[in-house]
């Protein structure tokens, strides 16, 4: 695998990582059943603390994207018929996470939970709300869906160059070997000069 697909590899698996972390509301919107209030309080405080965090987070995250983008359009631009394909798929399904993201759930965060009302716990969960913090987590799992596919994608991609290899190498070597066989003949066939 080269140094581009390893660099695909490891930014596509820490903004994955980054995604799951928020399994800890997510699972109570997405998985539970039936969503109580708490569920949604609790989900909606998870939230709430990520507006809170520091911006230069966020600037972070936004660099770590711009370089797997960048190096999966580099990759792409070699034109190999493996890279059209493999890198094709991978820069789609990155386009809809990051276009996701940027688009649905920052703004999203930011609008709604950057200031949630006092409560309890067992208090009824605001229905302005409700749409929000479902939508994030299905957001987030969509999200997630399209970087595991990148990621399938770039392991498509490796095993294919490795069977082009073997191919390659398996050639080669019937080619030395009809080569041997050639030169085997020719000697066999050539006449020995006579000793006078």
């Amino acid at each position: 695998m080269g140094v581009r697909a390893g660099v695909v590899v490891c930014i596509t698996s820490f903004l994955l990582g980054s995604l799951f972390t928020h399994w800890i509301a997510d699972s109570l919107t997405l998985w539970k059943s039936p969503v109580t209030d708490e569920h949604l309080w609790t989900a909606a405080l998870y939230y709430s603390i990520l507006t809170k965090g520091p911006v230069q987070i966020l600037y972070v995250l936004f660099g770590i994207i711009i370089l797997g983008g960048t190096t999966i359009f580099w990759s792409f631009n070699d034109l190999e018929a493996g890279n059209l394909m493999f890198d094709g798929g991978s820069i789609f399904l990155y386009g809809v996470a990051v276009i996701m993201y940027a688009y649905s759930v920052i703004p999203n965060l930011m609008d709604k939970f950057t200031a949630i009302p006092p409560h309890h716990m067992k208090d009824a969960f605001p229905r302005l709300l409700r749409t929000p913090t479902l939508d994030l987590a299905s957001n987030h799992l969509v999200c997630s869906v399209a970087l595991t596919g990148v990621l399938i994608l770039q392991a498509g991609r490796w095993w294919a160059e490795l069977s082009d290899g073997d191919d390659d190498e398996e050639g080669y070597l019937s080619e030395k070997v009809e080569d041997s066989d050639v030169a085997e003949e020719t000697k066999s066939t050539t006449p020995l000069a006579s000793t006078t």
